[in-house]
């Protein structure tokens, strides 16, 4: 999943070396001999592909600023790096005007390009995501900001594209962690009500004495504790969008009303005198069966018709494995660009064992797996050694870390033998281990890997230093600690 480097340069033995330069430092390469075919490639599929343009600036038929002209209006994100043997402020003036984000003279060293790409790439990370919440607190994100590579979320997005032609009330289907909220503002910034308040609620998350007054408001006075009027969801949302999501968690009593709001269109406040009348498009949300609930007595029938007029199920992230890598690749770019890390992707053994997991908590459990990962590694590429608990879990035991570099141990210089990175909590013959082979092995592993500094063991692990000196202890540990 390296990040690609578009070259464009009219000169064979510059294109020969930009291409090595850029190699050696992670990147894919794509080339273009001249301005039209740079063009062509970044108007074609190919250029779906490319993050960063490395442009000569003086090149026949079709000049660099030429190039950045037509390109821009299309994808105007894309940073281009220009290039030239003239360095004179009116040149330098004239690109960046252009669009360029940085001007190298000829001839540049590895180390400049380096940092000019490695700048060019994480101010336009940040640049997207800026873009990306604007959208989505300006309520105008919609299909196009979705991942949905597989076809069973290609049809997911295809009902919910027609469903958001209309005014129709939608149940969104599905597992906890699967995206229901994302989907749901998808369908918002895709209808007439763009850009219109989205209100979303987590009904489960809302103490029972408190439902109705956060969904319909209340009157000053209306009881202990109301010093002010205060406006209910409904009113919030009102020319916009309602989300209610984990509806299956509402008591049956406030269905009653949800169901009267829902059907005359309006609202009655607590201690209100007469009801206030609301134009809301209504999204509901469950992780639950509430067919089953229905049949069980826990759900009302007639909200559950009235809700479910347009099912939406969206699949667990098991079943739609082909997104998991640009999943990846933006919660990648997305932390990095939040946490000022400059993590450039993912090597493929650590990307073949993501793709292997079931992500029984989804795309909400792959995010917080990633973005933890993005701010513990202190490598370019993410790697193997930065999911441990996957590696675990997956039962990796082949990949092991390199050889740590040579360590003073009493009598002199010895290097350190390799880690084993991967174990597995079973045993040989496919049982559990008990917690404490695993805990103990977990804390050599630890203790190795950072050559005994105590105080980073204990950081890493997520224990305070004494408890870990007593685990040491119990667990009959050998301690090298360093100094």
């Amino acid at each position: 999943m390296a990040q690609t480097v578009l070259i464009v340069d009219d000169d064979p033995a510059q294109r020969r070396l930009l291409q090595s330069v850029v190699g050696a430092q992670g990147y894919a390469a794509l080339t273009a001999q001249d301005g039209v075919e740079a063009v062509d490639i970044l108007s074609g599929s190919k250029g779906r592909s490319v993050d960063v343009v490395l442009l000569d600036l003086v090149m026949p038929s079709k000049t660099g600023i030429e190039v950045m002209a037509e390109i821009r209006p299309e994808r105007p994100t894309l940073p281009f790096i220009v290039l030239t043997a003239n360095g004179s402020v009116t040149t330098v003036v004239q690109a960046m005007q252009a669009g360029a984000c940085d001007f190298i003279v000829k001839p540049a060293s590895p180390e400049r390009l380096q940092v000019s790409i490695t700048n060019a790439l994480k101010l336009n990370a940040l640049s997207d995501q800026v873009s990306r919440l604007q959208r989505k607190a300006d309520g105008k994100f919609d299909f196009k900001d979705l991942i949905a590579k597989s076809l069973v979320m290609r049809q997911a997005v295809m009902l919910a594209e027609r469903s958001a032609q209309s005014n129709i009330p939608i149940l969104i289907e599905g597992e906890s962690g699967v995206g229901k909220e994302v989907m749901a503002r998808a369908i918002q910034g895709a209808s007439d009500r763009r850009g219109k308040p989205f209100i979303a609620v987590n009904c489960g998350a809302i103490p029972e004495n408190l439902v109705e007054s956060i969904l319909f408001g209340h009157e000053k006075g209306a009881f202990t504790g109301a010093t002010e009027k205060r406006l209910g969801k409904f009113q919030e949302a009102n020319g916009g969008t309602l989300f209610l999501d984990e509806i299956g968690e509402l008591p049956l009593d406030m269905q009653v009303k949800l169901l009267r709001a829902i059907q005359e269109g309006e609202v009655d406040a607590v201690g209100a005198k007469k009801p206030v009348k609301v134009d809301i498009r209504l999204i509901s949300a469950t992780n639950r069966d509430l067919h089953e609930q229905v049949a069980e007595g826990r759900f009302r029938e007639d909200l559950y018709y009235r809700l479910n007029v347009f099912p939406l199920a969206l699949p667990p992230l098991r079943e739609r494995r082909e997104d998991i890598p640009d999943l990846i690749e933006h919660f990648i770019e997305k932390f990095s660009a939040e946490e000022g890390r400059n993590i450039r992707g993912i090597e493929e053994s650590a990307l073949a064992l993501l793709c292997e997991y079931n992500w029984p908590g989804n795309v909400r459990q792959l995010e917080n797996t990633v973005y933890r990962a993005v701010v513990l590694s202190d490598r370019e590429l993410l790697t193997l050694h930065d999911f441990p608990q996957l590696v675990a879990s997956v039962g990796r035991s082949d990949e092991v870390e390199p050889p740590a570099s040579p360590t003073l141990d009493g009598e002199g210089l010895h290097p350190r033998p390799p880690i084993a990175e991967g174990f597995s909590p079973y045993d040989q013959d496919g049982n559990l281990r008990t917690l404490a082979e695993v805990e103990g092995e977990m804390i050599e592993l630890a203790i190795r890997k950072y050559d005994g500094r105590m105080s980073e063991v204990a950081r890493r692990l997520g224990i305070g230093r004494s408890t870990l000196y007593r685990k040491v202890r119990e667990l009959g540990l050998e301690l090298r600690e360093s100094a």
